[in-house]
Protein backbone atom coordinates (compact mmCIF):
# COMPACT_ATOMS: atom_id res chain seq x y z
CA UNK A 1 0.00 0.00 0.00
CA UNK A 2 1.61 3.63 -0.82
CA UNK A 3 0.96 6.99 0.85
CA UNK A 4 -0.76 7.92 -2.08
CA UNK A 5 -3.06 5.30 -3.31
CA UNK A 6 -6.49 6.25 -4.83
CA UNK A 7 -5.01 10.05 -4.92
CA UNK A 8 -5.44 12.06 -8.38
CA UNK A 9 -2.27 14.26 -8.48
CA UNK A 10 -1.39 17.68 -11.03
CA UNK A 11 2.56 17.89 -11.49
CA UNK A 12 3.53 20.83 -13.53
CA UNK A 13 6.44 21.54 -15.54
CA UNK A 14 7.30 17.50 -14.95
CA UNK A 15 8.65 16.67 -18.48
CA UNK A 16 11.91 17.29 -16.80
CA UNK A 17 13.99 17.80 -13.46
CA UNK A 18 12.31 18.34 -9.98
CA UNK A 19 9.09 17.73 -11.76
CA UNK A 20 9.81 14.50 -13.28
CA UNK A 21 11.17 13.07 -10.28
CA UNK A 22 7.94 14.37 -8.39
CA UNK A 23 5.69 12.70 -10.38
CA UNK A 24 7.22 9.39 -10.70
CA UNK A 25 7.73 9.27 -6.87
CA UNK A 26 4.22 10.24 -6.82
CA UNK A 27 2.85 7.24 -9.26
CA UNK A 28 5.31 4.98 -7.06
CA UNK A 29 3.37 6.06 -3.53
CA UNK A 30 -0.40 5.22 -5.73
CA UNK A 31 -1.39 7.96 -7.08
CA UNK A 32 -2.70 8.48 -10.90
CA UNK A 33 -0.49 11.19 -12.08
CA UNK A 34 -1.07 14.27 -14.82
CA UNK A 35 2.06 14.99 -16.03
CA UNK A 36 2.24 18.85 -17.46
CA UNK A 37 4.72 20.02 -19.95
CA UNK A 38 4.89 23.33 -21.92
CA UNK A 39 3.27 22.59 -25.43
CA UNK A 40 6.63 22.29 -27.38
CA UNK A 41 8.05 19.66 -29.18
CA UNK A 42 11.16 18.51 -26.95
CA UNK A 43 9.38 19.25 -23.62
CA UNK A 44 6.25 17.05 -25.10
CA UNK A 45 8.83 14.20 -26.25
CA UNK A 46 10.61 14.43 -22.40
CA UNK A 47 6.84 14.46 -20.76
CA UNK A 48 6.22 11.59 -22.91
CA UNK A 49 8.98 9.50 -21.11
CA UNK A 50 7.82 10.34 -18.18
CA UNK A 51 4.53 8.75 -18.48
CA UNK A 52 5.63 5.42 -20.62
CA UNK A 53 7.87 5.16 -17.59
CA UNK A 54 5.20 5.37 -15.24
CA UNK A 55 2.95 3.45 -16.97
CA UNK A 56 5.95 0.67 -17.04
CA UNK A 57 6.27 0.31 -13.76
CA UNK A 58 2.56 -0.17 -13.28
CA UNK A 59 1.64 2.95 -12.36
CA UNK A 60 -0.97 5.47 -13.71
CA UNK A 61 -0.25 9.28 -15.69
CA UNK A 62 -1.28 10.75 -18.61
CA UNK A 63 0.35 13.58 -20.16
CA UNK A 64 -1.07 16.95 -20.71
CA UNK A 65 0.50 19.99 -22.51
CA UNK A 66 -0.40 23.62 -20.95
CA UNK A 67 0.84 26.69 -20.79
CA UNK A 68 0.04 27.10 -16.80
CA UNK A 69 -0.11 31.34 -17.24
CA UNK A 70 -2.85 31.07 -19.67
CA UNK A 71 -5.98 30.17 -17.39
CA UNK A 72 -8.00 28.53 -20.32
CA UNK A 73 -5.20 26.02 -20.30
CA UNK A 74 -4.86 25.53 -16.80
CA UNK A 75 -8.98 24.55 -17.30
CA UNK A 76 -8.55 22.45 -19.89
CA UNK A 77 -5.54 20.30 -17.59
CA UNK A 78 -7.65 19.97 -14.76
CA UNK A 79 -10.67 19.05 -16.65
CA UNK A 80 -8.69 16.68 -18.20
CA UNK A 81 -7.53 14.98 -14.64
CA UNK A 82 -11.03 15.52 -13.34
CA UNK A 83 -12.37 13.39 -16.41
CA UNK A 84 -9.44 10.48 -16.91
CA UNK A 85 -8.75 10.24 -13.28
CA UNK A 86 -11.72 11.79 -10.78
CA UNK A 87 -11.34 14.93 -8.74
CA UNK A 88 -7.84 15.82 -7.70
CA UNK A 89 -6.43 15.74 -4.38
CA UNK A 90 -2.55 17.13 -4.77
CA UNK A 91 -1.37 20.04 -6.92
CA UNK A 92 2.19 20.75 -7.33
CA UNK A 93 2.55 23.69 -8.73
CA UNK A 94 6.35 23.31 -10.05
CA UNK A 95 6.84 24.88 -13.53
CA UNK A 96 9.01 28.07 -13.74
CA UNK A 97 10.36 30.37 -16.14
CA UNK A 98 13.66 32.05 -16.13
CA UNK A 99 16.68 33.84 -17.78
CA UNK A 100 19.93 35.23 -16.79
CA UNK A 101 20.37 38.59 -17.20
CA UNK A 102 21.57 41.58 -15.09
CA UNK A 103 18.92 43.37 -13.34
CA UNK A 104 18.85 46.77 -15.30
CA UNK A 105 18.89 44.85 -18.49
CA UNK A 106 15.86 42.37 -17.96
CA UNK A 107 13.74 43.26 -21.39
CA UNK A 108 10.04 44.27 -19.88
CA UNK A 109 8.37 41.07 -21.82
CA UNK A 110 10.97 38.94 -20.32
CA UNK A 111 9.67 40.44 -16.52
CA UNK A 112 5.87 39.92 -17.41
CA UNK A 113 6.70 36.45 -19.05
CA UNK A 114 8.85 35.19 -15.99
CA UNK A 115 5.69 36.41 -13.28
CA UNK A 116 3.12 35.18 -15.44
CA UNK A 117 4.50 31.48 -15.03
CA UNK A 118 5.97 31.47 -11.85
CA UNK A 119 4.01 33.94 -9.48
CA UNK A 120 0.18 34.06 -11.20
CA UNK A 121 0.74 30.51 -13.10
CA UNK A 122 0.66 29.26 -9.23
CA UNK A 123 -2.16 31.14 -8.72
CA UNK A 124 -4.00 29.90 -11.59
CA UNK A 125 -3.29 26.11 -10.69
CA UNK A 126 -4.31 26.42 -7.06
CA UNK A 127 -7.45 28.19 -8.36
CA UNK A 128 -8.50 25.42 -11.17
CA UNK A 129 -8.52 22.11 -8.64
CA UNK A 130 -10.16 24.48 -5.73
CA UNK A 131 -13.65 22.91 -7.00
CA UNK A 132 -12.31 19.28 -6.91
CA UNK A 133 -10.81 19.58 -3.19
CA UNK A 134 -13.75 21.03 -2.08
CA UNK A 135 -15.55 18.18 -3.32
CA UNK A 136 -13.15 16.04 -1.40
CA UNK A 137 -13.11 17.94 1.59
CA UNK A 138 -9.06 17.72 1.67
CA UNK A 139 -6.50 18.38 -0.72
CA UNK A 140 -2.54 19.26 -0.73
CA UNK A 141 -1.16 22.14 -3.29
CA UNK A 142 2.37 22.10 -3.16
CA UNK A 143 4.31 25.86 -4.29
CA UNK A 144 7.93 25.73 -5.26
CA UNK A 145 9.82 28.64 -4.16
CA UNK A 146 13.81 29.11 -4.16
CA UNK A 147 16.74 29.32 -2.11
CA UNK A 148 17.56 32.59 -3.30
CA UNK A 149 14.74 34.41 -1.89
CA UNK A 150 17.20 34.20 1.23
CA UNK A 151 20.31 34.41 -0.28
CA UNK A 152 19.80 36.84 -3.80
CA UNK A 153 21.13 36.09 -6.45
CA UNK A 154 22.24 38.36 -8.91
CA UNK A 155 20.89 37.85 -12.89
CA UNK A 156 17.87 36.52 -11.84
CA UNK A 157 15.99 39.79 -10.55
CA UNK A 158 12.76 38.27 -11.97
CA UNK A 159 12.82 35.03 -11.01
CA UNK A 160 13.63 35.71 -6.98
CA UNK A 161 11.10 38.35 -6.95
CA UNK A 162 8.30 35.22 -8.37
CA UNK A 163 9.67 33.29 -6.11
CA UNK A 164 9.66 35.73 -3.04
CA UNK A 165 6.19 35.94 -4.10
CA UNK A 166 4.99 32.62 -4.49
CA UNK A 167 5.54 32.23 -0.58
CA UNK A 168 3.14 35.17 0.30
CA UNK A 169 0.63 33.23 -1.91
CA UNK A 170 1.27 30.11 0.03
CA UNK A 171 0.81 31.15 3.64
CA UNK A 172 -2.12 34.02 2.25
CA UNK A 173 -3.56 30.69 0.55
CA UNK A 174 -3.48 28.52 3.34
CA UNK A 175 -5.05 31.17 5.85
CA UNK A 176 -7.84 30.92 3.39
CA UNK A 177 -8.81 27.43 2.22
CA UNK A 178 -7.33 25.70 5.91
CA UNK A 179 -11.03 25.87 6.82
CA UNK A 180 -11.95 23.38 3.18
CA UNK A 181 -9.40 20.72 4.68
CA UNK A 182 -7.17 22.51 1.70
CA UNK A 183 -3.31 22.59 3.28
CA UNK A 184 -0.78 24.58 1.30
CA UNK A 185 2.87 24.26 1.58
CA UNK A 186 5.79 25.82 -0.43
CA UNK A 187 9.37 23.55 -0.80
CA UNK A 188 12.44 25.64 -1.11
CA UNK A 189 15.35 23.95 -3.02
CA UNK A 190 19.12 24.65 -2.62
CA UNK A 191 21.15 24.57 -5.36
CA UNK A 192 19.50 21.06 -7.56
CA UNK A 193 21.56 20.09 -10.62
CA UNK A 194 19.01 19.62 -12.84
CA UNK A 195 18.64 20.11 -16.76
CA UNK A 196 17.86 23.77 -16.10
CA UNK A 197 20.56 24.52 -14.79
CA UNK A 198 22.84 22.66 -16.99
CA UNK A 199 20.90 24.89 -19.67
CA UNK A 200 22.00 28.44 -18.03
CA UNK A 201 25.10 27.48 -18.45
CA UNK A 202 25.87 27.49 -14.36
CA UNK A 203 30.06 26.70 -13.94
CA UNK A 204 29.25 22.99 -12.53
CA UNK A 205 32.69 22.76 -10.57
CA UNK A 206 31.96 26.49 -9.38
CA UNK A 207 28.72 25.48 -7.74
CA UNK A 208 30.26 22.20 -6.37
CA UNK A 209 33.02 23.93 -4.58
CA UNK A 210 30.25 26.12 -3.39
CA UNK A 211 28.53 23.62 -1.99
CA UNK A 212 31.07 21.86 -0.24
CA UNK A 213 31.51 25.34 1.29
CA UNK A 214 28.48 26.44 2.43
CA UNK A 215 25.99 23.80 3.00
CA UNK A 216 26.17 21.42 5.60
CA UNK A 217 26.16 18.66 3.85
CA UNK A 218 29.07 19.21 1.35
CA UNK A 219 27.40 17.77 -2.16
CA UNK A 220 25.67 18.93 -4.77
CA UNK A 221 21.67 18.35 -4.69
CA UNK A 222 19.96 16.10 -7.06
CA UNK A 223 15.91 15.69 -8.07
CA UNK A 224 15.86 12.86 -6.17
CA UNK A 225 16.74 14.46 -2.92
CA UNK A 226 13.67 16.25 -2.70
CA UNK A 227 10.87 14.08 -3.51
CA UNK A 228 10.67 12.51 -0.34
CA UNK A 229 9.40 16.16 1.02
CA UNK A 230 6.96 15.84 -2.00
CA UNK A 231 5.12 12.81 -0.92
CA UNK A 232 5.48 13.78 2.75
CA UNK A 233 3.82 17.32 2.15
CA UNK A 234 1.00 15.17 -0.26
CA UNK A 235 0.19 12.56 1.91
CA UNK A 236 -1.67 12.34 5.35
CA UNK A 237 1.70 11.90 7.17
CA UNK A 238 1.42 16.03 7.42
CA UNK A 239 -2.52 16.33 7.71
CA UNK A 240 -1.83 18.76 10.04
CA UNK A 241 0.96 21.19 8.47
CA UNK A 242 -0.08 24.12 6.33
CA UNK A 243 1.42 27.44 4.93
CA UNK A 244 5.30 26.43 5.76
CA UNK A 245 7.63 26.91 3.61
CA UNK A 246 10.34 23.59 3.62
CA UNK A 247 13.93 23.98 2.93
CA UNK A 248 16.20 21.30 1.41
CA UNK A 249 18.82 22.26 0.75
CA UNK A 250 21.84 20.38 2.32
CA UNK A 251 21.73 22.70 5.12
CA UNK A 252 22.82 25.93 3.43
CA UNK A 253 20.32 28.20 4.88
CA UNK A 254 19.60 27.64 8.74
CA UNK A 255 15.84 28.71 10.02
Amino acid sequence: MGRLDNRVAIVTGASWGIGAAVAEAFAREGAAVVVNNLPEDRMDALAEGVVARINAAGGRAVKCPADISIPSEVERMVALAERTFGDVDIMVANAAYSERVPWNEIPLDQWDRTLAVNLRGTYLCARAVYPSMLRLGRGSIITLTSVTVELGMAGFLDYVSSKAGIIGLTRALAREVGKDGIRVNSVMPGAIRTEQEVELNFDERELAALSAERQSIPRRGYADDLTGTFVYLASDDSAFVTGQVVTVDGGWVHH
